[in-house]
């Protein structure tokens, strides 16, 4: 499996899931995730699902700051409706790295682990969504605002050629190429910028 070379130079993050300490799957249930699991997940790398990772990474550091932080120990709520534009994309990037699940998640054991209504949507928020820590309470809200990263000028007019001819290798490998250079820029050259990925501690 290839992924494009600058995957391994996106940020990682290294959670402790108590879940996992507690059946054995991982040393200390420490767990370390970096991009190229949420594009496994998702199935694509695009800005979506790069901005879902590095908004997920910067919450939960500024919940946690030097403390690892805990997988299942964060609620998230969006401001969308699950089945609104891309929420829902976003959502399982999150759940990903924070355990946090909705109706379908786990429903723990013994009323431990529980990741089951951990997510909520439609919720009534300044910004798209707040993450909440459970034992402290402590939370941020987070945003995400791509437009300083905009895709190059010939994108739309390749795409629709793209569409139209399938089965040109080269103009899908010109496409491919641009698009996977604007995620590059929003993670790499923009992972830090506060203009691009918005965190504000609530209260």
């Amino acid at each position: 499996m290839r992924f494009p070379d600058f995957f391994a130079d996106v940020r990682r993050i290294e959670l402790r899931d108590p879940l996992a300490a507690f059946l054995g799957a991982s040393e200390g249930g420490v767990i370390e995730y970096g991009y190229e699991d949420a594009v496994k997940l998702a199935g694509h790398s695009c800005p979506t699902v790069a901005s879902a990772y590095m908004i997920c990474v910067h919450a939960l550091r500024a919940l946690y700051g030097n403390e690892r932080p805990e997988r299942g120990g964060v609620s998230v709520a969006f401001r969308g409706r699950v089945d609104e534009g891309v929420t829902g994309v976003i959502a399982s990037v999150v759940t990903l790295l924070t355990g946090a699940a909705h109706d379908g998640g786990f429903k723990g054991l013994g009323g431990r682990f529980v990741r089951r209504g951990l997510l909520d949507f439609a919720a009534d928020l300044p910004l798209a969504m707040r993450f909440t820590r459970l034992d402290t309470g402590t939370a941020v809200d987070t945003q995400t605002d791509l437009s300083s990263v905009p895709a190059a000028p010939e994108m739309p007019e390749l795409l629709g050629r793209c569409l139209q001819a399938p089965g040109d290798t080269e103009l899908a490998a010109r496409f491919g190429r641009l698009w996977q250079e604007r995620v590059r820029r929003i993670l790499i050259d923009h992972g830090d910028d506060p203009a691009v990925f918005r965190v504000d501690a609530c209260g």
